[in-house]
């Protein structure tokens, strides 16, 4: 099985440019390469938010202990 292309319909004029098809039937129109198409990798995670969202939950309390000023609530 070989490579997929993604192409495109245009008609060519007699000089070889492109130019818009009036004609409905097809004649004059050429199918051109655009893309060659190759298969996808598939490639490991990199970002995980499950994991991350619970590392910062955890460190919350830790947060707010270690940044406790006493002081300010002292009436």
């Amino acid at each position: 099985r070989g490579p997929s292309l993604l192409v495109a319909e245009g008609r060519l004029n007699t000089k070889g440019r492109a130019v818009v098809s009036k004609s409905k039937t097809g004649r004059g129109v050429v199918t051109a390469p655009i893309f060659l198409l190759v298969p996808q990798v598939k490639l490991p995670k990199r970002l995980d938010l499950a994991r991350d969202a619970e590392r910062a939950v955890d460190g919350v309390p830790g947060l707010i202990v270690a940044n406790w000023v006493q002081g300010r609530f002292d009436l």
